[in-house]
């Protein structure tokens, strides 16, 4: 028996690369065509979205829905990477910052910024990834992009000798840089700080409550059927027969549409993402 068009929600654990865990879930499947929506460092557990087969056409979509993260922030010392796995680059003592200071600096990062992504990050830089030119010794500047932090809600802040840990609940949009918030926090308290750990509780509607463990999906593949999928991700549309007609073959509809959206047969079936283009509602991806 083939396995379902749809996603896999695991919770990924430290030390596996995201293209680590697409291998496995390709074993668990039994197919070759699986991807996932947006990378986590091997540091990083939670949340990771894994499509298999038609469904992985919908990761493109999904990789630009918000994102929320549990976060642990060092003040005190900066590395290179701007998390716990690259170089020490300095240290300066944290112990004479107020609580109150290190919330309002963590305040200055919700909204519209001007984010700087980390230099070992996956971003292209003239076709070849930031992080491979960082390994190979050349010095990488990346240009600020447009980032929006929606909530970053401060949970505990613990003194650990000259350094200060900052434990953060954060919802983003997607593209955000968290590492790049612990840095820029540390650069404007003068003490330098970098992320410790990361934990993915969500991407879009998708969270840690719909996750399973690599070990949990052995036991019992879950897949979330593509039908299932579309309508917790997009706003749906129900259409009568004849419209769904026309979306099988890929014609505009009279539609009005503020964004993108799923459209749906009249037995539920996913049939496609259609966005409001020209005055009329037109397919961005067809699924049948």
């Amino acid at each position: 028996m083939s396995t379902p068009a749809g996603l896999v929600v695991v919770d990924k654990p430290a030390g596996l690369t995201s293209h680590d865990v697409v291998a496995r879930v390709r074993r668990l499947a039994g197919t070759r065509k699986v991807g996932h929506a947006g990378t986590l460092d091997p540091m990083a557990t939670g949340v990771l979205v894994v499509g298999v087969e038609r469904a992985t056409r919908l990761l493109g979509h999904l990789m630009l829905t918000e994102k929320a993260y549990d976060a642990t922030v060092r003040l005190g010392q900066s590395t290179s990477t701007d998390d716990a796995e690259g170089e020490t680059v300095s240290v300066t003592s944290a112990s004479g910052l107020e609580e109150a200071e290190v919330r309002s600096a963590l305040a200055q990062q919700i909204g519209d910024l001007q984010q700087v992504p980390t230099a070992v990050s996956a971003i292209k830089v003239g076709g070849k990834r930031a992080y491979q030119r960082v390994r190979d010794g050349e010095q990488v500047e990346l240009v600020a992009r447009s980032v929006t932090v929606h909530s970053l809600e401060v949970v505990e802040v613990r003194r650990e000798g000259g350094h200060v840990d900052v434990d953060i609940s954060l919802r983003c949009s997607s593209g955000t840089y968290v590492r790049a918030i612990a840095r820029d926090v540390g650069t404007a308290l003068g003490v330098g700080g970098h992320l410790t750990a990361l934990r993915r509780t969500a991407v879009g509607p998708y969270g840690l409550d719909r996750a399973r463990t690599l070990e949990e999906l052995a036991d019992g593949f879950a897949v979330v059927p593509i039908a299932e999928a579309a309508r917790a991700a997009f706003p749906a549309v129900d259409l009568d027969d004849d419209a769904a007609a026309d979306v099988r073959v890929g014609r505009s509809l009279d539609l009005d549409l503020d964004g993108l959206h799923g459209v749906f047969a009249p037995d539920g079936e996913f049939l496609a993402l259609y966005e409001p283009r020209e005055g009329r509602a037109r397919a961005v991806a067809v699924f049948v």
